[in-house]
């Protein structure tokens, strides 16, 4: 965590929630559990969210949906991020999620552009159901917890247009909206709109964070320069997980300069330090996948390192992935341990 004599460098208040820093992790389905949220948070990011969890798993006492709650310290302030298909169920899962767990705020995903998450009538498809969408908001809100909402950009033929309905939104109880700047059906094809967003961002000041095509520091500034109040770093997070730190000294934030420029020794420790909280918590296939993802957009422009993808490609375990991992670079003419 990027810090300066033990303190937060910034407190940066949005949607009832103190954070370090605008620059935020965003909840990626089967991505961000714990072990890659610390890892997020060590390289400067704000606030983290967990995966979309589900109320229906959390109701029905599902293991794997109850063990997705599981976070540590390190890891706060984290946003919980739930999905449901009716008020009732929302409200049930609500309750058994925040049982003596201090999230910093509830995520209530309005955008998820998933059939398997839409034909449960979640995630995006309450895009097409406004007065739910409302309900569901005015039904939590006294939960003493803020209420976020992540939605998309609206399509043709939405009942209310996406502005009209972050106005719903808002006035229903919500702290705060996150808009992902594309339509369900779009998915992650085509551009975001960035001009819609910016529109919100101006009607609702300090109101709404930006999401998509979010992939450089100049993306992170323009967004918080349009009025912004913080910007959610998904997919390119993992083309390049050092966007946090490299975002952050832009922003005029104490960064390390070693963080602000990593040499592939020290994302190497970085990647190897995740890959064993990964090992301890999920095994060693899952570590091996998930440390792949993660490593695919790192070590660019390196000699060799063509050489090293084959060979990681062709792994399989993170026992063996580790090995190649600390062959490979060196520091001060040691091997990484």
């Amino acid at each position: 965590m990027i810090q300066k004599e033990d303190k937060l460098i910034f407190e940066n208040k949005t949607g009832g929630v103190t954070t370090a820093n605008p620059v935020w992790l965003a909840p990626l389905a089967g991505i961000t559990n714990h072990p890659v949220r610390k890892f997020f948070r060590r390289l400067g990011a704000g606030l983290v969210h967990t995966e979309m969890v589900s109320c229906a798993g959390l109701t029905r006492g599902m293991g794997k949906t109850t063990r997705m709650l599981d976070f540590s310290e390190e890891e706060i302030p984290l946003v919980l991020q739930l999905f449901a298909g009716d008020t009732k169920t929302l409200i049930e899962g609500v309750e058994i999620a925040v049982s003596g767990r201090p999230f910093a705020a509830l995520g209530i995903n309005m955008a998820c552009p998933m059939p398997k998450v839409r034909k449960k009538g979640a995630g995006a498809a309450l895009l097409y159901k406004p007065d739910l969408a409302f309900e569901m908001i005015r039904e939590i809100k006294g939960k003493n917890i803020p209420v976020w909402v992540k939605i998309r950009k609206c399509p043709e033929g939405h009942p209310l247009g996406t502005l009209k309905f972050c106005e719903g939104l808002l006035k229903a109880g919500a702290s705060h909206i996150t808009i992902h700047g594309r339509t369900p059906s779009q998915r992650y094809e085509g551009r975001s709109d960035r001009r819609l967003i910016e529109e919100a961002a101006k009607v609702f000041r300090s109101r709404i964070s930006a999401s998509g095509d979010i992939f450089s520091p100049e993306d992170v500034i323009h967004f918080l320069g349009k009025g912004c109040s913080a910007v959610f770093i998904a997919r390119g997070a993992l083309k390049d997980p050092f966007i946090f730190p490299k975002s952050l000294k832009r922003l005029g934030y104490n960064v390390p300069e070693d963080l602000a420029d990593p040499d592939p020794s020290l994302q190497m420790q970085y990647l190897i330090e995740l890959g064993n909280d990964l090992y301890y918590c999920y095994g060693d296939r899952f570590t091996d996948v998930m440390v792949k993802k993660i490593m695919s957009g790192m070590f660019k422009s390196i000699p060799g390192i063509n050489s090293f993808r084959r060979d990681a490609a062709g792994m399989h375990g993170w026992t063996d992935l580790r090995i190649l991992l600390k062959n490979t670079f060196t520091i001060s003419e040691r091997r990484i341990i």
